[in-house]
């Protein structure tokens, strides 16, 4: 399951890729090809419990895909799903939506975007003494 796992990582939807670069920077971190048991997550965030799928025309009534959710809701975990249409037509809307559904999950606190570097002066290497 892992190798499979990291297939998908690195190959991508183009959904899967632009939402996961609008979420990447946030924390508690959000986690790509999450294995779960036997089925593996688009995206997840192990701190809130939240399993995001993005969905294309293959899983239209797919009868397998209630299964899963059903699999994973009964490990605790709360399962979202878009479609990709949905995160190519409006990444940043589907973005605000996982960040709120995960401070729901996570019991009110939102994720927080990593502080920028931005502006601050770089602090000099130190180096070995010469001798």
């Amino acid at each position: 399951m892992t190798r499979n796992a990291r297939n998908l990582r690195n190959n991508a939807t183009l959904p899967e890729h632009k939402l996961w670069q609008l979420l990447s920077n946030y924390r508690p971190k959000f986690t790509r090809q999450l294995v779960i048991g036997p089925y593996i997550a688009d995206l997840a965030n192990r701190s809130a419990k939240l399993v995001v799928e993005i969905d294309g025309e293959q899983h239209l009534d797919n009868s397998l895909d209630e299964v899963r959710t059903g699999y994973l809701e009964r490990g605790g975990w709360t399962v979202i799903r878009f479609w990709n249409h949905e995160v190519l037509v409006s990444p940043e809307a589907v973005a605000e939506e996982v960040l709120a559904r995960t401070a729901e999950c996570l019991g009110g606190t939102h994720p927080q975007p990593l502080p920028s570097r931005e502006g601050r002066k770089r602090m000099p290497r130190s180096r070995p003494p010469k001798f």
